[in-house]
């Protein structure tokens, strides 16, 4: 059964626009859902678990893919959720998926091992506890970062093969940020925001040599206001940009000091800083920096020119790689 035959018997807006809970927010594009369940080859019978229950769409969407000699388990940090997808599930005749209240970076060793794990949020690197839940040859399609700033992910699916991870495919997304507690603030990310301001409006930086600044987060701040006060502009002249292809662009050249802000709550923007400079280059075309002669303008040029010069290259051009990290595994992309 495929995913578009089992998406045909799941009313999506009863979970998405339920008349007794409303519009759940930060839900995923169904497309998305879509195609990430595809990667995933759901089969009758299997042990699924899936991070984020959010709306129950998707933990329906597995409960047809598996069937009833399948299990679900779907995990999330927000109890409403949690227990409005079980009441929803439960009221539509679903017996084999079960929301639980959970951090799901942990995983949920209870009904472990899974024969697949699919997650709708961003974890910080991908979870040992997932690679060690996972029955061998088993599935992860996860969203992973690819830097330690926000924003910069792209989907992955991983084979666990004798308790090593690899990676076999990337496609473009991400999904919001997995945290310790549900996210109430929609316009500052959830993870490695190093500074923000929410007067006169929301804006954030996050700066990959962090741990070069001070206690005060003094560059942070510096680098940020820099952005945001008098700060050069000119049009980037290239064609229309492609985001997704020069976000993955950028994190592959691995730069220590690779910088992403929120400039408002709709404006996006990746460059590089220094402890005394800045440029970026903003989702509507934009370049920011802290003057025309500034060193971070230079190198934001030298990226731009080699990004055109490679094709634009798509995220699936890149070759992945994990490396292991103290709790996991960190993915990059190669160029």
């Amino acid at each position: 059964m495929t995913v578009a035959d089992v998406a045909a018997r799941v009313p999506e807006r009863h979970y998405t626009h339920h008349d007794g809970r409303g519009v759940t927010p930060n839900r995923s594009n169904p497309a998305v859902i879509h195609r990430d369940l595809a990667a995933l080859d759901v089969r009758g019978g299997m042990n699924v678990a899936e991070v984020g229950t959010g709306s129950g769409y998707s933990g329906a969407l597995l409960a047809e893919l598996v069937g009833p000699s399948g299990t679900v388990t779907s995990l999330d940090i927000d109890p409403y959720l949690v227990r409005w997808g079980n009441l929803i599930h439960q009221q539509r005749g679903l017996q084999h998926v079960r929301c639980h209240v959970a951090d799901g970076t942990a995983g949920f060793p209870a009904r472990a091992p899974y024969d697949r794990m699919v997650a709708w949020c961003t974890p910080p690197l991908l979870p040992q506890a997932w690679v060690d839940q996972i029955v061998d040859g088993g599935l992860i399609v996860a969203p992973l970062p690819i830097a330690d700033v926000p924003h910069m992910t792209v989907v992955a699916t991983i084979r666990v093969t004798g308790g090593e991870p690899v990676v076999e495919t990337v496609s473009t997304g991400g999904y919001i940020e997995a945290t310790g507690a549900p996210k109430t603030d929609p316009d500052v990310p959830g993870r490695w925001v190093d500074w923000e301001n929410r007067i006169p409006a929301p804006a954030w930086i996050s700066i990959a040599w962090r741990e070069h600044d001070d206690d005060l987060h003094t560059g942070a701040r510096a680098t940020l206001a820099r952005l945001l006060t008098d700060a050069h502009t000119e049009p980037y002249d290239g064609a229309e940009l492609d985001w997704p292809s020069w976000q993955t662009y950028v994190a592959a050249q691995n730069d220590p000091h690779l910088t992403v802000a929120g400039l408002n709550p709709d404006v996006l923007a990746i460059g590089h800083s220094t402890a005394t400079t800045a440029a970026v280059l903003r989702h509507d075309g934009t370049i920011l920096a802290d003057r025309p002669d500034s060193p971070s303008l230079a190198v934001l040029h030298n990226w731009l020119t080699a990004w055109e010069a490679a094709g634009r290259p798509a995220p699936e051009a890149h070759t992945p790689a994990l490396a292991r990290g103290v709790d996991g595994w960190c993915l990059r992309l190669n160029v």
